[in-house]
């Protein structure tokens, strides 16, 4: 047997560099993930953004701006914005005695053969003159907002004046400053109207006296006269038909709105994640039980809930319902939560850290608060911010149909309500509650689409 001969060059150390396999990128948590597949999405993102502003509105608004959303302005009444402010100062008012004529001297047949102002029409008053009528036992007045015309009507009836020689008129009835169109019917001796009429476009300037602007903090004292112009206060957004600022009122119909819309849903969302995570763990018969009593609560008809709590807690017609409205929608709106935790949980509890954590004597609590839960938060927020724009819809619903939110607390539904009562005249009363509703249900539902995507782990980036 040949003896095998080793030099010392055979046993060198073996180099230590070698090629090994190198993270490209470094790893991301699951939350890091879903921020970034979130950030990529814009219309999520913008949402998110629209929601921080809502909520900015709602919190922080009131503090810069501190209108009080009760206070009347009865100078500017449903005034939309950007409307002229403008005031000019005037004296105090005085008295009219108005004047006579004789008709069956001076008198006409038919119908006055003109109407006249007495003096300038402003905001204080309004007073008419007009010829006398032959054999007119009177006169009717009327004021419309639009142009009188054959065989319609001729608009508010203001007086009637039974003096056949009394051919004047003063209207002090809620002026604003714009055109109105006032009409004289002469009246017969059994009341009935001659069937001609004369019409005038009367327009109204704005004015106010100097004592009422000191009072309204617009001027000092003593610092205007007569003739002079003042800008009555900002109202960015307007103002509904008492004169209150819309701006103020939209803040604190947020904070109405935006309270139910969002403690509503986390109430109800956290019973449905104890009540469908508790099913989903036991499991069986208990499970069968739990579900059979959620599909029952499911059959419970909201409205008439909500009348039974409006009745328990003695909330009369035309009072809020804001109590009876939070304990509907909690106690009556879980069951979906509780199904969707429930189809998780069946799904994690078969997983092997699962029966790892039951082997090593982990509590039932503790495999559901542990384990359980957070792997359902995904779908538990997805939730969470679908069920927020359904609140608020429900909210501003119930306060439409004057079931939840009564005047005069103001919420986005309540205005909304007001707002379609003077919805042709003056359309910003509506336009801007409905607005701010619409934002934010689509903002809400938008983010919501954008989480669902984010949160699904298979859509993890593998790059």
């Amino acid at each position: 047997m040949t003896e095998a001969s080793f030099n010392v060059s055979d046993f060198e150390p073996v180099s230590g560099a070698r090629e090994v396999q190198r993270i490209s990128r470094p790893s991301l948590s699951y939350w890091q993930d879903a921020w970034i597949r979130l950030k990529a999405n814009r219309r999520a993102l913008i949402s998110l953004y629209i929601v921080i502003g809502l909520l900015s509105f709602t919190l922080l608004g009131p503090l810069l701006w501190t209108v009080d959303p009760a206070a009347q302005d009865l100078d500017q009444v449903s005034q939309p914005p950007g409307a002229d402010r403008g005031a000019t100062i005037v004296g105090p008012f005085q008295p009219w005695e108005g004047a006579t004529a004789n008709a069956q001297v001076s008198g006409q047949e038919g119908a006055p053969a003109e109407i006249r102002l007495a003096e300038p029409a402003t905001t204080q008053a309004v007073r008419l003159l007009w010829d006398p009528v032959l054999d007119a036992a009177g006169y009717r007045v009327y004021r419309n907002v639009f142009p009188a015309e054959e065989g319609r009507a001729l608009g508010l009836p203001l007086a009637e004046i039974l003096s056949p020689d009394r051919v004047s008129f003063e209207d002090r009835l809620d002026l604003e400053a714009r055109t109105y169109y006032y009409s004289v019917v002469a009246l017969d001796p059994i009341g009935e109207e001659f069937p001609d009429f004369t019409s005038l476009p009367v327009k109204v300037i704005r004015v106010i006296t100097a004592e009422q602007a000191v009072e309204r903090g617009l001027a000092k004292p003593g610092a205007l006269k007569p003739g002079d112009q003042v800008q009555l206060k900002l109202h960015p957004f307007g103002t509904d038909y008492l004169g209150r600022d819309l701006l103020a009122r939209l803040m604190f119909g947020a904070q109405v709105s935006l309270f139910i819309g969002i403690v509503a849903p986390m109430l109800f969302v956290l019973a449905g994640i104890l009540f469908g995570s508790t099913a989903g763990f036991l499991g069986g018969r208990t499970d069968q039980a739990m579900m059979r009593f959620a599909d029952f609560v499911v059959a419970l008809p909201f409205l008439l809930f909500m009348i039974l709590f409006k009745i328990a807690f003695g909330i009369g017609p035309g009072e809020s319902g804001i109590l009876p409205m939070l304990l509907a929608l909690v106690l009556l709106s879980w069951p979906a939560t509780a199904r969707l935790v429930r189809g998780q949980i069946l799904q994690i509890r078969q997983e092997g850290y699962i029966s790892a954590s039951q082997l090593l004597g982990a509590k039932t609590y503790y495999l559901v608060l542990r384990h359980m839960i957070p792997n359902t938060m995904g779908v538990i927020l997805v939730t969470l911010t679908f069920a927020v724009p359904s609140a608020i819809f429900t909210e501003a619903f119930l306060s439409f149909i004057g079931m939840g939110v009564a005047p005069p607390i103001p919420s986005w539904g309540s205005m909304c309500n007001e707002g379609i009562k003077t919805m042709l005249s003056h359309p910003h009363e509506l336009i801007f509650p409905a607005a701010f509703i619409s934002i934010t249900v689509l903002a809400f539902n938008l983010l919501g689409d954008g989480l669902r995507d984010a949160l699904d782990a298979r859509m993890r980036s593998t790059e």
